[in-house]
């Protein structure tokens, strides 16, 4: 099962965008989702992350009070909702999960430690 992110594009700088990944044939109740980006030249890095089974969330340093992450259950989808965007937000997001229990016990924000990717959104900031 391969989760679906949505929602990108070009912005200018200060703009907003929201971000939806979507998740398919499975309940977020026993999941953590990731949102990651990866900017041209550069690795992959962990943006925020939200469990689903206690809604315990986290975030970058980078995006700290810009960037909000929440969970719709109903939806089966997961948002990343992204205030004061500046250029280094710029590169293709995407989402993926593991185990809530597993998360809870052993938080990670690092790529190797999550499955299900997807094909990512593009988001550009730029003026």
């Amino acid at each position: 099962v391969q989760l679906q992110a949505s929602g990108g594009g070009l912005v200018q700088p200060g703009g907003s965008l929201r971000l939806s990944c979507l998740a398919p044939g499975f309940s977020l109740d026993y999941h953590a989702i990731g949102w990651f980006r990866q900017a041209p030249g550069k690795e992959r890095e962990g943006v925020a992350t939200i469990n689903g089974r206690d809604g315990n969330t986290w975030y970058a340093d980078s995006v700290k009070g810009r960037f909000t992450i929440s969970m719709d259950n109903a939806e089966n989808t997961v948002y990343l909702k992204m205030n004061a965007l500046n250029v280094e937000d710029t590169g293709v997001y995407y989402c993926a999960r593991r185990f809530a229990s597993g998360h809870a016990k052993r938080p990670s924000h690092s790529p190797a430690d999550w499955r299900s990717w997807g094909q990512g959104t593009q988001v550009t900031v730029s003026s």
